[in-house]
């Protein structure tokens, strides 16, 4: 991740900047009022977070109520110092109609958040990241880990867990329902 620029902005501003027609080939956060140029990541990592969005959506359609985000939609997660980071997925549990979507950035925040290391990911930046969203009000945070396999839940006031393999996963009071053990994430179909 490299640092562009110096003078901080505000999340309209950054809004702006990213839509200019220069910067539609790149991916950009704001951290604190600072844009974070973000490197784009590999195809193992596209190919699980589309099929966990996949699997997030079964439990929406089940439910019958909310929706998933991905491809790293923004999400502000302060306004001062601005602060608009992109996670790999998003659920929200209130339904809404397509026109009171944000054509901008999402402002309310989701029941989940998932992220999924990528190779260039250093576990300071990660752990940033996730306490943001839990300051946010984000009160389930699931940290994948394709390489080991497992799955490290966050929650706000209490001490991070790890699961793997045949263990449960579950959205625990958040997402009533939601439940598939770990090693269905990465059961990709026809392997």
């Amino acid at each position: 991740m490299a640092t562009v620029q110096t003078k901080r902005m505000t999340v309209d501003d950054f809004y702006k900047w990213v839509n200019r027609p220069g910067n539609h080939d790149k991916f950009y956060e704001l951290d604190e009022g600072k844009v974070v140029e973000m490197p784009p990541p590999g195809e193992y990592h596209g190919v699980l977070c589309g099929f966990i969005v996949h699997l997030l959506w079964t439990y929406v359609l089940r439910r019958g109520r909310g929706y998933v985000c991905s491809n790293d939609t923004g999400l502000i997660v302060k306004r001062t110092p601005a602060t608009v980071r992109g996670p790999d997925i998003m659920l929200f549990d209130e339904s809404r109609p397509k026109s009171r979507l944000s054509r901008k950035f999402a402002a309310h925040v989701p029941k989940l958040v998932v992220e999924v290391l990528s190779p260039r990911d250093k576990t300071a930046q990660m752990l940033r990241r996730i306490t943001q969203f839990l300051e946010r009000g984000v009160p389930l945070v699931w940290l994948v880990d394709p390489e080991s396999e497992t799955v490290t839940v966050y929650r706000p006031g209490t001490a991070p867990y790890m699961i793997k393999g045949s263990e449960m996963l579950t959205g625990e009071d958040v997402l009533p329902g939601l439940r598939m053990r770990v090693s269905e994430l990465f059961a990709l179909p026809g392997l």
